[in-house]
């Protein structure tokens, strides 16, 4: 997240945004009734994609990068 777009955008810095944002959409969520149900629960432990759907819609995009296992990569140690 770039701080001076953030600022721009919100008159906050990056972490207030990268902050408030998740927690937002976890709130529109529970509201929407896709993470609502009865009991305490973790937010891991709830349906990931709309949650990450959201984070690209209100501007924290994401993308999954794959890294190949670090045995493969790197010589073995003795």
């Amino acid at each position: 997240c770039d701080h001076q777009e953030a600022y721009r955008e919100t008159g906050a810095q990056a972490v207030s945004y990268t902050t408030g944002v998740p927690a937002m959409i976890g709130a529109k969520l529970m509201c929407e009734g896709a993470w609502l149900e009865p009991g305490v629960w973790n937010m891991e432990q709830r349906d990931p994609d709309p949650f990450m759907r959201d984070l690209n819609a209100f501007g924290l995009p994401w993308k999954d990068i794959e890294f190949r296992p670090l045995d493969e990569v790197a010589p073995q140690q003795e």
